[in-house]
């Protein structure tokens, strides 16, 4: 007899949100653990074809903040409005928004490809520091971009789930496909078994390959009729009032991913003059955050839904009290982390790379730039609740004040014959603290105007398939 787990929906408005975020985050959080080991790895891996591979591949990856950007779009719209459903008990507004997203995730998957791939070769070599730098970045994009294209409908999938409260089948899904990931990337790398080495190309063909055969089994968890949600490809046809509805809460934490992205191509475009070495080590440097903040970014993807459904049952109070809750877990993560990057930056960086260049940079890079982990983690979880709310605004507001602050000094300062990167790392620091405080400040002036709901919505039975095993 075969076994198929149904995707359910997870009921958050009631019980301790404490648990809830717990749970919920030890899901997202085994998945993202996965990933970032697919990230280290597959830089480990390309780390043994020199300082050049390195720089070119932190120089493509750079473009997955682009991704990331539009997968938070249209994450985080999804995410909301099917929480949002979930908690008025509306499981068919949730269906209709599910399928709608999905429609828009495979046409914002084809506009990428066609745009990326053309111009790819300019975005190489505008942000290369030497000819071969350029040609490796270009060889790993000519693979690497259909797999980011694939991470929208993925997303999207993954989104919805969240809403519901169900993170087990995406966790399930991400974990494997990493692990292929892995397996296949040194056989593609070095030609092992096989004599045919694709370099650079052979770690973006891994990826590929791994990434196809996710979206491929993560759809299969929405075929069957008796799931929560499940596909309706008549309703993948494009209703711009749906489609507005999710962007306009998407498109604000898109931007803010974009800001990300922009702070990235001003680092690097910075460092030109101090050479390959200087760019791979800010690329280590910042692999090394992203692994580092897997359980505050877990975090925030669970506090969305948690906060996400409680607003949309109308409780206020336990609104507030997940607010809470995740700030806590975020502070006394952060902190331990900070201790970790002053304790034994040169170890970290020394695992993916042994060039004195790399290292120095990379080092200095995150003894600097850990301070301000405290302010990423409450920003992060900030911004979750903005999210949680059905208003980003405030929240691409906070970062776009901050990036201002930031990269107006920066562009300046480059100019001067005297210019030192680490003037950037502190420029940083000081700004992530403003951001917080600007951020705050507004999720305050939210709480006061959205959190006052009077009477309580009505509570309104439906029936939701409920997680089980079926033969």
């Amino acid at each position: 007899m075969r076994q198929r787990h149904i995707a359910a929906m997870q009921d958050l408005t009631t019980g301790s949100i404490t648990r809830h975020l717990l749970t919920t985050t030890s899901y997202m959080l085994v998945m993202m653990v996965f990933q970032t080991l697919y990230f280290l790895i597959d830089l480990y891996w390309v780390g043994r074809l020199g300082t050049a591979a390195v720089a070119g591949v932190g120089i493509a990856g750079n473009l997955s903040f682009i991704v990331l950007a539009i997968s938070q779009m249209l994450g985080v719209g999804t995410t909301t409005v099917v929480a949002h459903a979930c908690g008025r008990k509306n499981r068919d507004d949730a269906k209709h928004l599910f399928n709608q997203s999905q429609g828009l995730a495979v046409v914002t998957g084809l506009v990428f490809v066609a745009v990326a791939m053309t111009g790819r070769t300019g975005y190489s070599r505008s942000l290369s520091a030497d000819g071969e730098t350029m040609t490796l970045a270009n060889q790993y994009l000519l693979w690497f971009i259909p797999a980011m294209a694939l991470q929208f409908p993925f997303g999207a999938m993954s989104a919805a789930l969240r809403g519901t409260g169900n993170f087990r089948p995406s966790m399930i899904v991400a974990s494997a496909t990493v692990i292929i990931n892995m397996v296949l990337a040194p056989f593609l790398i070095f030609g092992w078994g096989t004599g045919r080495a694709f370099g650079v190309a052979g770690a973006a063909m891994s990826t590929l390959i791994s990434v196809v055969i996710g979206t491929v089994w993560l759809a299969a968890y929405f075929l069957p009729k008796e799931a929560f949600l499940h596909f309706s490809f008549k309703h993948w046809w494009p209703e711009l009032a749906q489609w507005k509805r999710i962007l306009a809460i998407g498109l604000p934490a898109g931007f803010e991913f974009a800001m990300m992205a922009l702070y990235q191509f001003l680092v690097y475009t910075v460092a030109r003059p101090f050479g390959a070495g200087a760019q791979a080590g800010f690329g280590i440097g910042m692999r090394v955050i992203q692994a580092g903040f897997m359980p505050v970014v877990a975090l925030g993807f669970s506090v969305s839904p948690v906060a996400g459904q409680n607003f949309g049952a109308r409780l206020g109070d336990r609104v507030r009290a997940t607010f809470k809750d995740g700030a806590a877990m975020a502070v006394g993560y952060q902190i331990f982390f900070i201790i970790i990057c002053q304790i034994a930056p040169v170890a970290m960086v020394r695992v993916f790379s042994k060039d004195p260049a790399v290292l120095a940079v990379g080092e200095e890079y995150l003894r600097v730039i850990s301070w301000s982990f405290v302010a990423s983690g409450l920003i992060f979880v900030a911004s979750s609740m903005f999210q949680a709310m059905g208003n980003t605004v405030p929240s691409l507001i906070a970062s776009g004040t901050r990036m201002v602050v930031l990269a107006v000094p920066v562009m300046l300062l480059a100019r001067l014959s005297s210019f030192r990167l680490d003037w950037v790392w502190y420029l940083s620091l000081t700004t992530s603290y403003f951001q917080l405080g600007l951020a705050l400040l507004l999720l305050r002036r939210e709480f006061v105007r959205r959190l006052d709901f009077g009477v309580p919505a009505p509570s309104i039975s439906i029936q939701a398939p409920v997680a089980e095993t079926v033969s």
